[in-house]
């Protein structure tokens, strides 16, 4: 996939705070800065969304990596494995979310916060009231009100970067465990 739109030129002092957390500047913030007031707008909800507490780090890590996976978004997902290594998050079970019905690595908790990313990312979403009060039992509500709104902020950005042509920027590849492909028939509700 190509860019739609010529990346612009940030300032330097943003470029070099992503380098330094990064080690690149990352590409949907240079496509989106054409219009800094929604750069900005984005850069700031995203760090008060990576601020959040109530809801585990991995399962939030685990869903934003399966609503990019079921999108399409290389870069979402490229990014959120990399992020997944830094964090310290088990990269064995990050490495195989885009198959997770397949694989063995999940406990009954993170399948289902995975069912539920997709069942959010399907159009039309197809969540179920039984699905949404397993989790909320298991999860409390502030921490299925959050996980919530960091999916419904994921398919947001995943949309957007598959919009501009973004696709991955190989964070990935500075990783230990390559990350699983996408099988070809997943049985997930088409997202188009």
């Amino acid at each position: 996939m190509a860019l739609r739109v010529p990346k612009a030129e940030l300032p330097t002092e943003l470029s070099e705070n992503m380098i330094k957390q990064l080690g690149a500047v990352a590409e949907p913030v240079e496509v989106v800065w054409h219009n800094p007031k929604v750069a900005t707008s984005n850069l700031e909800f995203s760090a008060k969304l990576a601020a959040w507490d109530a809801a585990d780090a991995s399962l939030k890590s685990f869903a934003h990596m399966a609503v990019a996976s079921q999108v399409g978004c290389g870069w979402c997902l490229d990014i959120g494995y990399f992020q997944a290594q830094n964090q310290n998050l088990d990269l064995a079970k990050a490495s195989q979310v885009p198959r997770w019905r397949e694989s063995e690595v999940f406990t009954p908790l993170e399948r289902d916060v995975l069912e539920y990313a997709e069942a959010m990312t399907n159009t039309p979403p197809t969540v179920t009231d039984e699905q949404y009060a397993g989790l909320l039992d298991r999860l409390g509500a502030a921490a299925m009100v959050e996980l919530t709104a960091y999916i419904a902020f994921v398919n947001m950005a995943t949309r957007n970067n598959n919009a501009n042509g973004i696709s991955s920027q190989g964070f990935s590849e500075a990783c230990e465990i390559p990350l699983a492909a996408r099988p070809q028939s997943s049985g997930v509700a088409s997202a188009s």
